[in-house]
């Protein structure tokens, strides 16, 4: 099978972590993958081959006009490419597509299904019509990005630069909508797909994802350190909530002492730098970007507890690593994270969206409270075991492709 993802590096998401992680276990499950990736490319495990799928790198620092991007045009989709940043949008899903679908028709007929990772660019129609059957992971709606950054400024002109920014929605919802098979990490996600791409509830299909519990484990010998709290942020968006855990931390900070850790780094210039001088937590806010897992474990052994801050999530790969390590979290009920971290008091005592009050109140609570603390802990590493692990994420795909295949045979002039 062909796996599709316009950008593969796990640091730049849960996408990039979702096709490491699952072209690994479906190779270990005896499968021929190949990994098809956008720059910045995945460091993919267990043999699993990369085709290399070269754009113009358009959003690379410091910048199209410095790195001289326009000097590495080679063909009309590079200079869509170019035309469609110079008009303030976000043009990597269209052209990927359009680049894969050139691939794919060099290689015949090598492949016996294609994956598309959540670009849904238009090619993909072009694809399946020409008899490969095409299924699609939609993580959740990026409408709902949209919607919340849409809400997070009051300027008619950065508005306006935020929708022409999600100009690329429209085609993701009409390709959606379109496919036969599309595979979703969640029940939330799946209903919010059906309404928001128009996407007929008989053609998604829930997968959830997961982690390795043999590598985010528990690591009873390192000392918690007290009042250490961990947050998990793979984009600076109004969507992951930070601002909101910030005005908790200092809610927090008032009555016992706490410190937080983030992982990923944020723009110091943007709403979480802001909100960090603002309420003078320097000092008391660090940031981690670039670790390995290994390193990331030891993080979550030295933390007392986790805070899932996210207005909504389609899933919370960084909900369930945490659950995996044994901490015990606070977590907003934004989307799927209720149905990841199990009913309050399970693993997770939960807050509604953007209430950094309640927020506050929750982490001042498991911070008071050692017992409840290794409760929630335990019962949180069981369910990631039980539950969400790479491997069934990989089984249930697997199945899925099957399907898929039998599918496109059993249709009329087809073989």
């Amino acid at each position: 099978m062909a796996l599709l993802t316009y950008r593969g590096d796990p640091q730049c998401g849960g996408q990039g972590v979702y096709v490491r992680n699952l072209s690994r276990e479906l190779a270990l499950l005896g499968h021929q993958v190949t990994v098809f990736s956008g720059p910045p490319y995945p460091d993919l495990e267990g043999g699993v081959p990369l085709v290399r799928v070269p754009s113009l790198e358009l959003y690379v620092p410091p910048g199209p006009f410095k790195t001289r991007a326009w000097a590495r045009i080679r063909d009309r989709i590079d200079i869509a490419e170019f035309w469609e940043m110079l008009q303030g949008r976000f043009p990597e899903p269209r052209t990927f597509a359009h680049r894969v679908n050139r691939l794919l028709a060099d290689a015949g007929a090598t492949f016996d299904v294609v994956h598309d990772n959540q670009s849904l660019g238009y090619e993909l129609i072009s694809i399946e019509a020409s008899g490969l059957p095409v299924l699609s992971t939609v993580h959740h709606p990026l409408t709902i990005d949209r919607e919340l950054a849409l809400e997070a400024v009051d300027d008619p002109r950065q508005q306006r630069a935020i929708r022409r920014w999600y100009s690329f929605v429209g085609m993701q919802a009409d390709v959606a909508g379109r496919l036969s098979r599309v595979l979703t990490v969640s029940e939330a996600s799946s209903r919010d797909i059906a309404e928001q791409l128009r996407v007929p509830p008989d053609r998604l299909h829930v997968v959830p994802v997961g982690t390795d519990p043999s590598t985010w484990r528990p690591l009873p010998d390192l000392r918690r350190i007290p009042g250490r709290i961990i947050a998990t942020t793979s984009a600076d968006t109004p969507l992951k909530g930070l601002v909101f855990l910030i005005e908790a931390l200092a809610k927090v900070r008032a009555d016992r002492p706490a410190d937080l850790v983030i992982v990923g780094k944020p723009d110091p210039d943007g709403p979480i730098g802001q909100a960090i001088e603002r309420l003078g937590l320097r000092g008391a806010v660090s940031f981690v970007k670039g670790i390995t897992d290994a390193e990331f474990v030891r993080l979550y052994a030295q933390a007392e507890l986790a805070v899932i801050p996210s207005l909504y999530e389609g899933f919370s790969l960084p909900a369930v690593e945490a659950m995996s390590c044994g901490v015990p979290l606070v977590a907003s009920t934004g989307g799927a994270i209720p149905e990841v971290v199990g009913p309050d008091g399970h693993a997770a005592i939960h807050v509604p969206p953007g209430d950094a009050g309640a927020m506050a109140q929750a982490i001042s609570t498991l911070m008071q409270d050692p017992q409840l603390r290794r409760d929630l802990g335990r019962r949180g590493r069981q369910r990631v075991v039980d539950n969400f692990t790479w491997r069934r994420c990989a089984e249930l795909t697997a199945e899925h492709y099957r399907q898929a295949i039998a599918q496109r045979q059993e249709r009329p002039g087809t073989s």
